[in-house]
């Protein structure tokens, strides 16, 4: 398998995304195609290096969040913001199903300028489409250091032979 680093080096891009119990998030993403790479961690917090326990706290400021590696020949960031925003409710202040906390709000990490006109456009999109009754909450924030969860939260779903995910729409 090719590592997260290679693929950047070839010229792939990154996004993180936050919605909720990061398990379900990542087990959807990687099925995406174009998607090369995910790992889930802890990012948007002040501890360096924390664990999981740590994060459940709530005491870190970390949300849990998926980092992937994607293709933009083969899926467009706007097309990853639209799977984002069918994942979970982002309409619930620090709460996904339920999972109550702020390690479980919503949030786009962008990477770039353009990430970050992609995530402001879509939210203002969605939020006018009046889908939602209530105010979109997500976080629209620069990214930071990502650290990566401890190895049995990698591919959580697909270690367990689960299908599926977290409850995260309540």
């Amino acid at each position: 398998m090719i590592s997260r680093d290679e693929l950047l080096r070839q010229g792939f891009q990154i996004a993180t995304f936050a919605a909720g119990c990061f398990w379900g998030v990542e087990s959807i993403f990687r099925k995406v195609k174009g998607v090369k790479f995910t790992q889930v961690g802890y990012t948007g917090g002040k501890k360096e290096n924390p664990t999981y326990k740590e994060v459940c706290s709530g005491n870190t400021g970390h949300a849990e969040a998926v980092e992937l590696v994607f293709d933009p020949a083969v899926v467009s960031y706007n097309k990853l913001l639209e799977l984002f925003w069918e994942l979970h409710d982002p309409t619930s202040l620090n709460r996904q199903g339920p999972d109550i906390g702020t390690q479980y709000r919503s949030a786009i990490f962008y990477h770039n300028a353009d990430q970050h006109h992609a995530a402001i456009a879509s939210k203002t999109q969605l939020q006018r489409s009046g889908r939602y009754d209530g105010e979109i909450v997500t976080q629209i924030v620069p990214a930071g250091p990502f650290y990566r969860a401890e190895e049995y939260h990698q591919q959580y779903f697909e270690k367990m032979g689960r299908e599926g995910g977290c409850i995260i729409k309540y």
